[in-house]
């Protein structure tokens, strides 16, 4: 039975998954473990299933009519985590915490106009300029000492280090443990769909996906 399982798709692994209720996260290996650890349980000896039966039966008699676990919630996707050693993990744990107590650093005369409101942050210029001179009343300014941790520079919150995707041919290139696919803008619906279904053959993750695709 697990050589069968071997030969399948991570897809196809899914659903049979899905079919029998059983969470879908986790790598290749790991979804063929639990189908066939479900499969040893349907193996079981008869005795011990009409026990298990009888005790289903027991529950139910008990329960009541409107019982909300009628209503289940559909199966939880678990996203997929980087491989990531400890000094990674700590400098994105600091670059945390320091992203905490940065400023929300805006432009000059932000609250005047409603186009510079909506629009990213510009350098100071000006002999008089309050914001520039350092003003208090006036926002902060963008200096070398609000950088963040460099070893988790460019870096997602998540841990991967963010690949930009455009067609099938550059996830083969990706490393699911330390890498993660960003899916351009200008990619259309359906190779954005062709690209969904090979990451999750290949376990990659993408970080814009799509629930409607």
């Amino acid at each position: 039975m697990a050589d069968d399982y071997e030969n399948m798709t991570v897809a196809e692994l899914k659903e049979l998954l899905k079919e029998q209720g059983l969470p879908v996260s986790g790598k290749k290996a790991d979804l063929i473990e639990r189908l066939a650890g479900a499969a040893e349980q349907d193996d079981a000896p008869v005795e011990e299933t009409e026990a298990a039966s009888d005790a289903e039966e027991e529950d139910d008699f008990f329960e009541d009519e409107d019982d909300w676990d009628d209503d289940e919630d559909e199966v939880h996707v678990a996203k997929q985590k980087p491989v990531l050693d400890e000094a990674t993990q700590e400098a994105l744990a600091l670059r945390a915490a320091q992203k905490k107590k940065t400023p929300s650093f805006r432009r000059t005369e932000w609250f005047r106009y409603k186009r510079l409101s909506r629009s990213g942050w510009r350098a100071p210029h000006g002999m008089d300029n309050k914001q520039r001179r350092n003003f208090k009343y006036r926002g902060s300014l963008v200096r070398v000492g609000h950088g963040k941790v460099a070893s988790a520079r460019g870096l997602h919150p998540s841990g991967f280090k963010e690949v930009m995707v455009h067609n099938l041919n550059d996830l083969e290139t990706i490393d699911p443990e330390t890498q993660a696919a960003r899916i351009g803008r200008t990619v259309g619906g359906r190779k954005r769909e062709n690209i969904h279904a090979r990451a999750d053959e290949l376990g990659i993750r993408i970080l814009n996906r799509r629930r409607n695709v």
